[in-house]
Parts: C-alpha cells; structure tokens; sequence
C-alpha cells in the first residue's frame, strides 16, 4: 500500500509551525526526533489528572505506579526483550551508561581489556575511558574500514584477547548513519569471552530491534530520537542485571530495574513513553498490518523503511551532482538497506558551519560539528572544530523537502564561493 505520508504528518503538530510566511524542514533528526500529538496528550493528560509520587494508597498514586509499570512493558514489547524487569530507564543513555558502566565493571581488574570501536558516539566511548581509568583497565580500539564503512568481523576478532572482558559496539553510526552487523559481531566478541554492549541510539527511530536474536547482553536507545520524550533507556539480561553490583540508595529496593534507576522516576515522561511505543503500533495498524503489539510494530518499521530508503538515496544521488561535496558513508545505492537515514558531508571549499547557517536561513534544520561523533571524527580525520554537515531524514519527511534541501545547499555553495 501507498505510505500514509499526508496522515502521518498530520500526528505531528510541530510540523505545521512556520516561521513567519516560511515553513520549517526538520532534518535534524538524528539529533531528536518531532512527536506525535498523543505523546503530548500522555504527558499533559498525566501532568493533570495523576501527578503524585509512586507508592501511595490514593488514586493519583496508584496511577502512577500503572504509569511506570506500563512505561517498562511497553518498551520489553518495543525491544523484544523478556520481560519488564530487564527494562532500565533513566535521563538519557550517556548517563545510564556512566551508571551502569560502574556495575558491569565492579569486578574487572588491573589489566584486563574493554575494545571499543571507533564509530561509536562519545555516549558508549566516555564512561568505558572513564572506568578503566579508575580501575586501570586497558582499552582497546577497534577501526571501521574505510570501503564498507562497517566494523569488519576480522578486525574485531583481531582485537580480541583472553584479557577482553566488555565490547562497545556501535549499531548504526551518528556521523556515517553505516548500520553494523552485530548479531555477527556479538557472536565474535561472546565467544572470546566478553560482555557486549550494544549503542542503538541511531538504529531505533530506523530499524526494529530484537535484542533476543541479537543475542548481546546490552543494548541502550534514547527514545526522543524515536518520536518520544527526553528519556535514556538500557536493556539488559535480566541475569546479568541481577548479578551486578547496583550502585543505590540504602532504601532503593534490590528489584531489577529498581536497582539501577537512581531517583524519582520522570512519571510524565514515562507516560509520554508509553505513548510513543503506542505510536508505533498504530503506524502499524494504519499501514495495513496485524496481530499484537510487537507484530504492529515490525509492521510499521517495515512500512517506512520501505518509505525512507528512496528518499534517502534521492538524498546521496543529489549531494553527489553538487561540485566538490565528499559524502562519509555508504553511497552505493544497493546498500541502502546497510544504512540509516543519516548523511553527513563536506564541500571543499566552504566549512561545515557557513552551509549549515545558509540552510538554517531558509527553513532548514541540520547540524554541523563532529555532533558527539568524535571517535569517527578523529579517524576520518576531520577538523573537529569544523565536522561535517549531517542531514537525517524521518518518515515525516517528503521528497519535495529533499529536493528543496539540495536546491538550497546548491544554492549556498555558488553564493558562498
């Protein structure tokens, strides 16, 4: 079936708002996502009706303790995991990973080895380099290979040794938008030994992720750049979540995934959470699938992937006619389904900056900067007070927004040079 464009852009207030006579293009997506109108309507219905504290014998309260509930099965069934209770969720991924990366390293010593890849996004590259400081750990890099733009199984396995106790692992890059092969990867790293924790911050608003064929015993996303609120989110095995040393409050109970979620919980934004699961599954439904929840979901992940991958590569075929532009990432047309929708570029003559401000002029929304892609940065090396200018489209964009972008980016480069 046609791909509800028109409805789909309708869910999304924000995208309606002008500047004065002139519309915006959201292409920053990579950075955060717009949301739909029922993920506001959560958290102001839940910010009116039940704001309370958890734990309490009185209506708003036992609400909210739906409300988180609700929140972590939601995401188990968004992530295909076991069960709720392998669910964490806190303020954003990076600081997840630095409270958790203190749990899953307790019992490391001096010497041993964490690998980390050199596309990962400083969010699974800082709390590992901070651990091993304070634990004398040894890091270990692993590069990304300059023609496939991917992590290649040899050379992880190359980095591998009987010391090797975690892997980072980037699922889908947030400079290259080049989506890995970790169930592969995961696999190399599990047989040697090592814990595998999975970034799949750039994957999630993209592809659906089943962290049980995946078989990795980590796998963290932030669900604002998936269509949601400001929220981390991290699941774990359960085992394993069970078996770490939490770092909690001494009346935190010793519940997984109490143990790992520090503080009051942000019990609207978990209700925006449900939401956004929900979101998904309605996508689903509208597109003309069935079954349960998760099915809707792998439904509605196939319906605009089907959608995104032409308008991604009208995106690269018309960067690649403008003079003197250099795309980092997969560009091959027949490997689109080796990317996500995220493409970051150069021109020769005229920084990062200028382009992304002219575009901004317009009504354009992209980013400029390594954009916390500093690692890949580093190793494509770029000048990281410069970077690239990213691009990322959504499946509430359009090809004309495209063809206007590239129009505009044209257009900035002649007038600049």
């Amino acid at each position: 079936m046609v791909f509800p464009i028109s409805h789909i852009r309708d869910r999304f207030p924000s995208l309606s708002v002008k500047d004065g006579e002139r519309d915006r293009i959201y292409l920053d997506n990579p950075a955060g996502t717009q949301v739909p109108s029922t993920v506001i309507d959560a958290i102001t219905h839940y910010l009116l009706h039940n704001a309370s504290n958890a734990g309490g014998a009185f209506a708003t309260s036992i609400e909210t303790d739906r409300t988180w509930r609700k929140a972590h099965e939601d995401m188990a069934t968004f992530l295909g995991a076991n069960s709720a209770a392998e669910i964490v969720i806190g303020q954003s991924m990076t600081s997840l990973t630095f409270h958790l990366s203190r749990s899953i390293c307790h019992d490391f010593r001096p010497g041993d080895q964490i690998v980390i890849t050199r596309m990962e996004h400083e969010g699974n590259v800082g709390p590992w380099l901070e651990i091993a400081r304070d634990r004398g750990l040894e890091i270990r890099w692993v590069e990304f290979n300059r023609d496939s733009w991917q992590i290649e199984p040899e050379d992880l396995a190359a980095s591998l040794t009987e010391r090797t106790r975690l892997v980072a692992l980037n699922y889908a890059s947030n400079m290259t938008g080049s989506v890995n092969d970790v169930k592969r990867l995961t696999r190399i790293a599990q047989d040697a030994g090592a814990l595998v924790y999975v970034d799949a911050v750039q994957l999630a608003p993209h592809h659906l992720v089943d962290v049980q064929a995946l078989g990795c015993d980590f796998l963290a996303c932030s669900s604002y750049k998936f269509f949601g609120p400001h929220m981390g989110i991290v699941w774990g095995k359960e085992e394993l979540l069970t078996s770490l040393y939490p770092y909690k409050g001494r009346c935190v109970s010793d519940a997984s995934p109490d143990r790992f979620e520090m503080g009051t919980p942000q019990y609207e934004l978990l209700a925006g959470l449900s939401a956004t699961v929900e979101y998904f599954a309605e996508l689903g439904a509208l597109c003309g699938g069935s079954g349960d929840m998760r099915a809707q979901i792998a439904h509605a992940y196939d319906a605009q992937r089907r959608y995104e991958e032409p308008i991604t590569n009208q995106l690269i075929a018309g960067l690649q006619t403008i003079p003197g532009v250099t795309i980092y990432g997969i560009s091959n047309p027949n490997r689109i389904a080796e990317r996500v929708t995220t493409v970051s570029f150069r021109h020769d003559r005229h920084d990062p900056k200028a382009i992304a401000t002219a575009l901004a002029q317009s009504g354009i929304h992209v980013w400029h900067g390594h954009n916390y892609a500093y690692e890949p940065a580093r190793a494509l090396n770029l000048p990281l007070e410069e970077g690239v200018v990213r691009i990322g489209l959504s499946h509430y964009n359009t090809q004309s927004e495209v063809e206007h972008t590239l129009n505009e980016i044209t257009k900035a480069v002649k007038i600049a040079g």
